[in-house]
């Protein structure tokens, strides 16, 4: 099999991507590049992001170095499948649909995933594998194991100057989804992040 066909560049068919990685590793501007490109190919697309994301005030979905595309605001994955559903009622159907930071959406995101890209649309996703914990993130885990396309995407420590692959928040609660940017949050590769987080699999005493 060749590299082509291990991942063509421009998928036709129901597939369903996912783009993974921290904050600041470039999800967001790297979802937004394959929607132009769907564009480009004359490809109707649709592109979704979580209601409580408004960060930047608009439904805009909108990347840390400020790209932007119109989008819908969606307060749950039974709304999203159902503003899909009315689109194609309405001769609509997209080609390609987009979602953006889809872990906030929950694990009932990959059964509708799964469902669109039955029906021959190519999905999109971007979000965050791990929380700021280092544990895998809501309905990413499942998601990556259903889709047929996965990006690893690394930021830049903000320490080290290497690839980082972990998220830590500077400040704030202790709450799952605290929604922030640099001001809550840097990229951290393993070590200086291992210096700030615990991890779980540190506070498991060693097997007898």
């Amino acid at each position: 099999m060749t590299a082509y066909e291990r991942h063509p560049p421009h998928p036709v068919g129901g597939t369903i991507e996912v783009i993974a990685g921290p904050m600041f590793s470039g999800k967001t501007e790297e979802l937004l590049r394959r929607l132009r490109r769907a564009t480009l190919a004359k490809q109707a697309v649709t592109l979704f992001k979580p209601e409580r994301d408004n960060r930047h005030g608009t439904t805009d979905v909108v990347s840390h170095d400020a790209r932007r595309q119109p989008a819908f605001a969606m307060a749950n994955a039974a709304a999203l499948e159902a503003m899909v559903e009315q689109l194609i009622a309405d001769d609509q159907m997209p080609d390609v649909i987009g979602i953006d930071e889809v872990q906030f959406f929950g694990e009932k995101i990959v059964d509708v995933c799964n469902r669109l890209a039955d029906c021959g649309i190519r999905v999109i996703t971007a979000g965050l594998d791990l929380d700021y914990l280092g544990r895998p993130f809501g309905c990413i885990p499942l998601l990556l194991a259903h889709a047929e396309y996965v990006t690893k995407l690394h930021a830049i420590c903000s320490i080290t100057g290497r690839p980082a692959h972990f998220s830590h928040r500077m400040e704030g609660g202790s709450e799952d989804v605290q929604i922030g940017g640099a001001e809550s949050y840097q990229a951290l590769s393993r070590e200086p992040y291992n210096d700030v987080v615990v991890r779980s699999h540190h506070r498991v005493s060693p097997a007898e």
